[in-house]
């Protein structure tokens, strides 16, 4: 976690320390780019100073601490849970505690679902104990579960040209893996496809590159004027293994029972705490992680090791006594896992004052070593974003990759705001638990927030275009 962190503090110190002046398009000629690396060069003491605490002052494992201590109390904390609420006020009191700013609880309604008992057994033409986890919003079975017989498809285009077979049967997706956002969408809209062609039920292969008889839940969404189905995941040699027996003729059955059941929306809170500008303290940097996992596992990687980063990157600036001109404000969502419904409703709460955040920044790729940032914003400013991560050197992790994008911070990316995301590994929506220290590199992604955010925070005005709403971006 510690290169994370340095990152991560520095772009959001450096963002926030800019001299706060509008700078349009026909001023971006007023400094050179030379100019700007030499600036840029200059914070590599800073950069050092935020390695230094992370990986071998006193900072360092405490991110890792914190998290595993709450993800061992609290264990996982789905929409709508007991478990879920009691992370959230711990956090606050935490927050608090740490001499933190204008730290508080912003009110969100969130979904209530819980999976219940569940099973799926082949009965043809074999008997076989499945591995299933049910997915997110699902309904579920009758209690004497639901036996049919199966149609197995590896697209949504083989299923429409196979429509007659479908009706009455259970729709097994095994579709390959390309990557996770083109290959997602089969665990999202599977069962509403299904449901069009009278499907019973739906089962998709994970949404994985790899398993280990593992399957991954996940959240689905249906559709408005088409009939409910109960949709689990299945493993992906499950799958395989169907598709090999249908290719040869064999007639598959299985029983699937599922106790899930949706209950009404609940009352959570997205909780924010700040370093407030010194100069500036109406401009915002935002920097973010979700609170919210699934309820299988600790979610120690999806996303509490996001939100532990989050958090530790604004310790950092505090420790070594940094006060930003702009201010830092961390907040921890509630519902990511629901679609972001917690940062939905921050951003209807706050878009008005959308010309006032500089930068939006979100980790949700787990707690293994990041490979660098994706960025989404202007050439010019991707640029900078480079230079600025030449400055991580020392660790070894200066990679700008492109599209950044998160599901929390896409609102503020969609209207214009430029957005950072760290670029990692990660094992998540299955039974994980957190990894071992020696595995862990909470500190390592903080850091890097940390380092970034600090560079940025002083070139941003200077270098950046004029983008929505007359408001000058770093994009």
């Amino acid at each position: 976690m510690k290169f994370l962190l340095l990152t991560f503090v520095g772009v959001v110190h450096l963002l926030s320390l800019s001299s706060g002046k509008t700078i349009y398009k026909n001023d971006i000629s007023q400094r050179s780019f030379q100019e700007i690396k030499e600036e840029i060069a200059s914070y590599g003491d800073v950069a050092k100073a935020i390695i230094n605490l992370a990986v071998y002052g006193k900072a360092q494992n405490r991110s890792y601490e914190r998290l595993a201590l709450l993800v061992d109390t609290v264990g996982p904390r789905p929409s709508g849970s007991k478990s879920l609420e009691k992370a959230i006020q711990i956090m606050h009191q935490n927050l608090q505690e740490e001499g933190l700013e204008n730290v508080h609880l912003e009110p969100v309604k969130i979904p209530h679902w819980e999976r219940g008992e569940e099973s799926a057994v082949m009965l043809e033409p074999r008997i076989h104990k499945m591995a299933i986890l049910g997915l997110g919003s699902s309904i579920g079975t009758p209690p004497e579960g639901i036996t049919a017989e199966v149609l197995v498809v590896t697209s949504f285009e083989e299923l429409q040209r196979r429509a007659p077979e479908a009706r009455g049967k259970i729709v097994v997706y095994n579709q390959p893996y390309v990557n996770y956002s083109k290959t997602v969408q089969y665990r999202v809209q599977g069962s509403v496809e299904a449901a069009k062609v009278g499907a019973v039920a739906s089962l998709i292969r994970s949404v994985a590159s790899f398993s280990i008889y593992s399957p991954h839940t996940g959240i689905q969404e249906y559709q408005d004027g088409v009939p409910k189905i109960p949709t689990a995941c299945i493993t992906v040699e499950d799958a395989e293994m169907m598709s090999r027996m249908a290719s040869r003729g064999n007639r598959i059955v299985i029983q699937l029972k599922m106790g899930a059941k949706n209950y009404p929306d609940a009352d959570s809170f997205n909780t924010v705490a700040e370093i407030i500008g010194s100069k500036y303290p109406e401009q915002v940097v935002l920097v973010s992680g979700h609170l919210d996992s699934w309820d299988v596992g600790q979610g120690a990687m999806d996303d509490g090791g996001g939100a532990f980063i989050s958090w530790e990157a604004l310790s950092l600036i505090k420790d070594l006594g940094l006060r930003p001109k702009r201010t830092l404000r961390l907040v921890l969502w509630t519902a990511e896992e629901q679609g972001g419904i917690g940062a939905f409703q921050y951003y209807q709460l706050h878009k008005a004052n959308i010309s006032n955040y500089s930068l939006v920044m979100e980790s949700d790729l787990g707690t293994f070593l990041p490979s660098g940032l994706q960025f989404t914003g202007s050439e010019k400013a991707r640029t900078i974003v480079e230079e600025v991560m030449s400055l991580l050197q020392p660790v070894n992790i200066t990679q700008v990759f492109r599209a950044g994008e998160g599901t929390d911070i896409n609102f503020w990316i969609q209207a214009g705001v430029p957005g950072l995301w760290l670029k990692a590994r990660i094992i998540h929506h299955m039974p994980v638990l957190l990894v071992l220290p020696s595995e862990a590199k909470v500190e390592e992604a903080s850091l890097i927030f940390c380092s970034v955010s600090q560079v940025v925070c002083r070139l941003f005005v200077t270098t950046c275009l004029t983008q929505n709403h007359g408001h000058t971006y770093f994009g």
